[in-house]
């Protein structure tokens, strides 16, 4: 029995704003209408405070966060083989193996907590070591266990014995013989002579083992009543019943316990070979976040690994996507976007459109399926147009935008100057929030050639609050560029109702790429202001990386 496989990721880009939360969304219950994949929505990053409001008012939960798609043990199709008790016998444990193709078996308490790993070897080394004849008393072996691999029938005592003492001994001699031979407590694997039964009896055995289902008189039977000696009647020979003896044995005798070798469900893949490579282990245990033990996982499982499958929505850049995404298989790419630079291993279905949000191509998707958009999911296509096209004031905007835009109101049943309002009311609240928060609420990094910027942009209907935006964020932007790593750094703090742009640099080119290439005017306190400026994707990135290509 192996693992179902994961659900397919529907994801936008880090940072998420709500265009990308929105159409994952959307288009993951599109998917799951209209095809065979089973979907799910993810979101690469924190929620805005915008995008939280939207998901609130139309009553839709929050996707899961998924910071990493880098295969992991989850993602294998592991074996799901149940541990055993440690009181299972060797010959039991042996058979499980060779029934389920398998060397190696997990041994677990009852409450599935990993005790130690049984293995082929393990009994094959005991097995030959047939000088150790006090094993079954070592061991504690329970009188159940050589029933069950002797095929045996207790005829006298409690099968829910144990052996305590004693070493096997194999009485075919003579009572005389065995009279100086015996110690009491011993094992003695003997014939259906009676004088022998009799001499073991008075020698105070522990455990008569009557081979070749021989019959043993009630005399026998009474008089080992008497003496508290257990008698078991076995179908095989003597020579048969010492062969197998041993293995009646616990396995938690010989069960392997330290410095076991294990990993849990997130143990990603790339570390799992690296501790494949260095032992000659074919079977690995699996422990879940709880430390409980869920199955068992082998170099051909991870080998064989199918790759996590991904639907990326909003993005095109392998600096937003998510990390790990080119160890996963990318099935399709539904973007508004300029065409960046993430490269997938085959072809995918790609979708890109100028138009001025995702969201409106998700709605033409459900259109050209036949398939009915709920309120629910008319609201959240909606807020994105709304968020992205700043209520089409934006030079993405195009009139498909806000037709569609139109339409998904009547169906949401919202007013979009009202609704519009009380969102972007939403997101610009400070409220006790920092300025890294402010700066990676919409943020998003770019590589020209070597170098690399970010751009960060928020939108304000308020000038109240776009200044104390401003305030905040301007002291912390040089640390912000350094912590992420930047050439360059950009906030963009957009007035949507003055249509402008304020804008905060950082970095050794900003200053002159930023003023060379845009009009502008300055504000107060050195704030640079952009007239007209409020797409990033259209107005301000495409310009930056034409400045930046001529460096």
């Amino acid at each position: 029995m192996t693992k179902s496989a994961h659900k397919v990721v529907v994801i936008g880009h880090k940072t998420p704003d709500t265009d990308s939360i929105c159409s994952a969304i959307a288009y993951a219950e599109l998917k799951n209408r209209t095809s065979d994949l089973v979907c799910e929505a993810r979101r690469a990053g924190e929620l805005s405070q915008e995008t939280a409001y939207v998901l609130h008012r139309f009553g839709v939960e929050a996707p899961r966060l998924c910071l990493d798609v880098n295969p992991k043990v989850r993602d294998v199709d592991y074996r799901e083989i149940d541990g055993i008790p440690g009181d299972t016998s060797m010959r039991r444990a042996w058979l499980m193996m060779r029934d389920q193709e398998i060397d190696t078996l997990p041994v677990v308490d009852e409450e599935n907590n990993l005790l130690g790993l049984i293995s082929v070897k393990d009994i094959a080394n005991d097995n030959m070591d047939v000088f150790d004849t006090k094993l079954l008393a070592k061991s504690r072996t329970s009188y159940r266990n050589i029933l069950e691999t002797l095929k045996g029938t207790m005829c006298v005592g409690d099968p829910d014995g144990y052996v305590e003492r004693g070493q096997v001994f194999i009485g075919a001699a003579s009572p005389e013989v065995l009279e100086e031979t015996l110690s009491p407590g011993d094992i003695v694997i003997l014939s259906n002579r009676y004088e022998s039964q009799m001499c073991a009896i008075e020698m105070e055995s522990s455990l008569l083992i009557v081979c070749n289902g021989t019959t043993v008189p009630k005399t026998i039977q009474r008089r080992a009543a008497e003496k508290h000696v257990a008698i078991i009647c076995v179908p095989y020979d003597t020579y048969a019943t010492a062969k197998l003896i041993s293995q009646c044995a616990p396995i938690s005798y010989i069960m392997t316990t330290e410095k076991l070798l294990k990993f849990s469900l997130y143990t990603t893949v790339d570390d799992v070979l690296k501790v494949m490579g260095k032992v000659r282990h074919r079977y690995f245990p699996i422990v879940d976040e709880n430390g409980k033990y869920c199955g068992m996982v082998s170099r051909r499982n991870v080998i064989g690994m199918k790759k996590r499958q991904m639907i990326l929505v909003d993005h095109n850049e392998r600096t937003q996507a998510v990390e790990g995404y080119d160890k996963a298989e990318i099935l399709e790419i539904i973007d508004h976007h300029r065409i960046g630079n993430l490269e997938t291993a085959g072809p995918v279905y790609f979708r890109n459109q100028p138009v001025g949000c995702t969201a409106t191509i998700v709605t033409q998707m459900y259109r050209e399926a036949g398939e009915e958009i709920p309120p629910r999911i008319a609201g959240l296509l909606l807020a994105a147009i709304l968020s992205d096209t700043l209520v089409f004031r934006s030079p993405t905007c195009t009139p498909v935008d806000e037709r569609t835009a139109r339409e998904l109101a009547v169906i949401a049943g919202v007013d979009i100057e009202e609704f519009a309002a009380e969102m972007f009311d939403a997101g610009e609240r400070l409220n006790d929030r920092s300025a890294e928060q402010v700066m990676t609420q919409d943020y998003k990094t770019f590589l020209c050639g070597e170098i690399r910027f970010g751009i960060a942009q928020n939108s304000y209907l308020t000038e109240e609050n776009l200044k104390a935006a401003c305030e905040l964020v301007k002291p912390a932007m040089e640390a912000f560029r350094r912590k992420q790593e930047l050439d360059d750094f950009y906030v963009l703090l957009t007035d949507i109702k003055g249509q402008l742009s304020y804008a905060l640099y950082c970095g050794d080119n900003a200053k002159s790429l930023l003023l060379d290439n845009f009009e502008h005017t300055e504000g107060e306190k050195g704030v640079t202001l952009l007239p007209g400026v409020i797409s990033r994707k259209k107005q301000v990135v495409p310009t930056l990386m034409a400045a930046y290509q001529q460096l």
